[in-house]
């Protein structure tokens, strides 16, 4: 089969596994990733290798620039400690103990063993995602664990660049120094630089496909000179995209957002399911590298990894959930967290494909390289497969939900909303302003439970747009209409039948 074919059987593969993630609530990382290892057993399956530093450009970099670009300054400023605490000192502490365990049980030279820990440290941001998105947890909580997927791979990449270059060179000189010293700093500056030029470019492209494209061309592009600039290319990437979020002149309009946010949607949710299959079928390459003699020896001590990074998680998450409690300094003015909220983020700590693409980026004469990079895939296995399909049964057994409180904001926001349109015609006492004030009126009745004129409307309000639809189907197939203009009203029925019932208002679910 050519690469092409192959691509083809792997995407119609993943359409099949994401129906069954689906009804039987399971993330569909983890099946796509214990797929993408029986594919890679069966005999005549091609190679397909993964190259590093594009694997991380390709499949990392837009993860976090969608994630980043619907993340709140506001949500970093309050929860600060506790991403401080999960994205850098859970990293650190994680890593310590994987370099103790590969110091002591395998005989790995210290720096060598600290790349061992920085690459199992931080949890997959596009994981993370996808069990948030199966589990109703509180607000905070799912906050808390996309911050951290967002900032977490930044400190474990800069660790393993340290302990490569502190491998390589021997020792701590003045330039691995310096390196660290500009990596964090210089990644925020060249994120923001580049938010301020795609703020003034942006304007230019609105309202076309063209804009997309600029959109991940940009992405890529600011990794790549981040990466080559030897800075953090995470914070990078996460800089420019808060930043343009949270810029007042980058505005707009309606139709461009749509567009905008259903590009990204179908593009990272491709670039995930490509990814999670092709991470598994790496199973090959790195079996077929090691010694047949010694496999046995190497995965008891990959075992030893795999306890190493879910305990170390837990114990720390616990610890921190306890001391906070104690001490408000450790938590602000956030409430404690309870215990079930710290054991559900404890247990979402599943690694992907940031873990196996750095272990693929380890020169090839680095020290035990081959258990190193079997290691890392069966930590990225193990908490994939036992973590993913153990924790959405472990949020029910905790009976750990939002209370309704999702729910609660939703309504009050939507309060807030109409409110504020009311506000803004009070003065206007022509007819047309008070029909519109009525209009929303009877919404704000249906909101605070006097719906039964609320539904009744709705319900008029659909069949006229059914009634609608099948007139403009009429006149297509009568040749009354041209398939541009047919195009243009199907498109403006669509968004008003979008606008009147609950059922227009879901989300397309992945899969």
């Amino acid at each position: 089969m050519t690469f092409f074919e192959s691509l083809i059987a792997l995407l119609l593969v993943a359409v099949l596994l994401l129906q069954v993630s689906r009804r039987l609530r399971i993330p569909y990382p983890t099946l796509l990733a214990a797929a993408g290892v029986i594919v890679a057993m069966v005999p005549g399956t091609p190679a397909i290798a993964l190259e590093p530093h594009t694997v991380l450009a390709l499949f990392i970099a837009p993860v976090l620039v969608d994630a980043a670009f619907d993340f709140p300054l506001a949500a970093i400023r309050k929860l600060w400690r506790q991403l401080f605490a999960l994205a850098v000192l859970a990293v650190l502490l994680t890593t310590a103990v994987v370099a103790w365990i590969g110091w002591a049980f395998a005989g790995l030279p210290i720096a060598a063993a600290v790349a061992l820990g920085a690459i199992v440290a931080p949890p997959d941001a596009a994981a993370a995602t996808s069990v948030l998105q199966s589990a109703k947890l509180p607000r905070r909580t799912v906050e808390v664990l996309t911050g951290e997927s967002l900032l977490n791979d930044a400190s474990a990449l800069l660790l393993f660049g340290a302990a490569v270059a502190i491998q390589d060179h021997g020792a701590v000189d003045s330039s691995v120094g310096l390196r660290l010293g500009l990596a964090v700093p210089g990644g925020i500056l060249l994120g923001i630089a580049g938010a301020w030029l795609m703020r003034r470019i942006v304007p230019y492209t609105r309202g076309s496909l063209g804009g997309n494209l600029l959109e991940f061309a940009s992405t890529f592009a600011l990794w790549i000179i981040a990466e080559r600039l030897e800075l953090s290319a995470v914070l990078c990437v996460v800089a420019m995209a808060m930043t343009i979020a949270a810029s007042p002149e980058v505005t707009s309009d309606a139709r461009s957002r749509v567009q905008s946010f259903a590009v990204w949607s179908a593009a990272v949710f491709l670039l995930n399911i490509l990814a999670f299959l092709l991470m598994g079928m790496q199973v090959r390459q790195i079996l077929s590298q090691m010694d047949p003699r010694g496999i046995e020896e190497a995965l008891g001590f990959a075992g030893l990894v795999v306890l190493g990074v879910i305990v170390t998680r837990i114990v720390w998450v616990l610890a921190y959930n306890r001391l906070s409690a104690r001490f408000t300094g450790l938590r602000g003015d956030i409430p404690p967290a309870s215990l079930a909220q710290g054991v559900a983020v404890g247990w979402c700590g599943m690694r992907g494909l940031v873990t196996l693409a750095t272990a693929f980026a380890l020169p090839a004469d680095f020290p035990q390289r081959d258990l190193i990079v079997l290691s890392a895939f069966a930590v990225v296995l193990a908490t994939l497969v036992f973590q993913g399909l153990t924790l959405s049964p472990l949020i029910r057994l905790l009976r750990l939900n939002d209370g309704g409180a999702g729910e609660r904001e939703e309504q009050a926001a939507r309060l807030a909303l109409i409110d504020a349109a009311i506000e803004a015609i009070e003065g206007d006492d022509s007819a047309r302003a008070a029909d519109t004030r009525h209009q929303l009126r009877i919404d704000r009745g249906a909101l605070e439970g006097d719906a039964e004129d609320f539904e009744h409307r709705q319900r008029l309000k659909l069949a006229t747009v059914a009634a609608q639809r099948r007139r403009l189907d009429e006149l297509r197939e009568t040749d009354a209409i041209g398939a541009s203009d047919y195009l243009r009203l199907q498109e403006e029925i669509d968004w008003r039948e979008l606008a009147i019932g609950p059922d227009g208002r879901r989300l397309i679910e992945e899969g």
